[in-house]
């Protein structure tokens, strides 16, 4: 029996608020480039109001990544939090216009506002995020239809939702729910420090899942570790693995089979979503039953298009950049 959904994701709701800038007003500003910080809401409010011209997008890790799945022709959908206020309903109009169902209305009442993320893109292509949280980090079990879960082929969770205890029960009922039902459930690692600070919880969490998709950095954080002892040990507790490096090739490790995916460095118009669009042409190759070589390789050609333009979801058919990659 076929699913409703092909992919649904758990994640972070925030609308992206993107303009360029210099390393001279970053440092004026205080902000680390190349990182994501949280900040309070006084501080996103200080950075809102002294960005110059914005553009504004609906993100969110695995939001994004869903977006690139539904740019592929897959029916995806997408669970999170927003507020009832000017940004939140911009949030889910985009995203069900982008072809994606926004499960959750918008929160009406006191809680909350909508998450933003404050995006400082140099001339170099690096992205400073400085991301104010909002209600977008309060996503609980509550949040979690069962009927949704359960009715998809794929369940993708966001790595930085760990960071409360209520995220962390949400992502167990979901995953248990979306396996009990047939499905397979995943993880994107997201960060190396969220994964130090829950490295007991993730630990944990990744033995139970059917793939996890993470950077260097977040492996070896995982496992305290030098990269290939990290992978060497990922491989022996999780289903599949992905490890996405910097500059480097990609690692796919699945029981006994493992695959390098060669990658062609390039220069970067912005680097905001390279990693949430590998994610994308990985889990649509596995949701339309390719190879894991052939789904690496289209998660290379979508990280590549993300990075030749501003913002952090495909402007280009995938599906046409896949035909002329041989991939599709």
């Amino acid at each position: 029996m076929s699913k409703t959904y092909q992919v649904v994701g758990i994640g972070n709701a925030v609308v992206d608020v993107l303009t360029q800038s210099d390393d001279a007003f970053l440092d004026k500003m205080g902000i680390q480039k190349g990182v994501m910080q949280l900040v309070e809401q006084s501080r996103g409010a200080l950075l809102y109001d002294a960005m110059g011209e914005r553009t504004l997008a609906a993100g969110g890790s695995v939001a994004n990544t869903v977006a690139g799945i539904g740019n592929l022709g897959l029916k995806t959908g997408f669970i999170g939090r927003v507020h009832d206020d000017e940004l939140g309903q911009f949030y889910a109009r985009e995203t069900e216009d982008d072809g994606t169902a926004f499960i959750n209305p918008p929160v009406a009442g006191g809680e909350l506002p909508t998450s933003r993320s404050m995006i400082f893109v140099s001339p170099d292509g690096e992205r400073s995020m400085n991301t104010y949280l909002g209600i977008s980090a309060e996503v609980g079990p509550e949040d979690v239809d069962d009927a949704v879960v359960g009715d998809t082929e794929f369940l993708f969770l966001e790595g930085y939702l760990y960071d409360k205890p209520k995220g962390k029960e949400a992502f167990e009922k979901a995953a248990k729910t979306c396996q009990a039902a047939g499905g397979q459930a995943g993880i994107a690692l997201s960060d190396p420090f969220c994964v130090d600070r829950h490295r007991a919880d993730f630990r944990r969490l990744v033995k139970t899942l059917d793939f996890v998709i993470g950077n260097e950095h977040e492996w070896s954080s995982l496992y305290e570790t030098d990269l290939s002892a990290a992978l060497e040990q990922a491989a022996a507790e999780c289903g599949t693995i992905v490890c996405t490096r910097s500059g480097g090739d990609v690692v796919i490790v699945r029981g006994d089979e493992e695959v390098i995916v060669p990658v062609t460095p390039v220069k970067p118009v912005d680097a905001t979503g390279a990693g949430d669009q590998f994610a994308a042409g990985f889990l649509y190759g596995l949701a339309t039953g390719v190879s894991l070589d052939v789904a690496g390789k289209m998660g290379v050609i979508a990280a590549r298009e993300v990075i030749g333009h501003f913002g952090a979801r495909p402007e280009t058919d995938l599906g046409a950049l896949f035909r002329e990659g041989g991939v599709l």
